[in-house]
């Protein structure tokens, strides 16, 4: 089983390098990247660069043949997801998936979820911003 490079993918909000294993066709690829497009490419998410590895085993008896891995560097941040699936649109739904929930995991970090409270009128915060007055 050898790998092939099927190239960089570029899209509007991605540099994507792909890499294949087995016998993964244009279909199941094109499928593969359309679905990861479509999680990158959310308003307000920062660029993204990195590596896609989808492998497909050639053991017959394998319950679960495909397997894909992405390691992207989203913003400053490394996100990883893998998913190991039946068939290529299972695997393609779950990689999105799982790569969604890590992205907005990112985007809730980002936007100052762990902040801390308005500090208290001694230490230069406004007086009664926690009540409602």
């Amino acid at each position: 089983m050898t790998a092939k490079y099927t190239g960089t993918h570029v899209s509007t909000t991605a540099d994507l390098r792909v890499r294949t294993e087995g016998e993964v066709g244009e279909e199941e690829l094109a499928y593969l990247r359309a679905k990861v497009d479509a999680v990158l490419g959310r308003p307000g998410l920062p660029a993204a660069r990195g590596a896609l590895r989808v492998v497909k085993a050639v053991a017959h008896h394998a319950e679960q043949p495909w397997f894909a891995g992405a390691e992207l560097v989203v913003g400053n941040t490394l996100v990883v997801v893998h998913a190991r699936e039946a068939t290529a649109h299972e695997l393609a739904d779950a990689l999105a998936d799982r790569l969604r929930g890590q992205l907005n995991r990112f985007l809730h970090r980002k936007e100052g979820a762990r902040r801390s409270a308005t500090p208290p009128p001694w230490r230069g915060g406004r007086a009664g911003a926690g009540s409602d007055q």
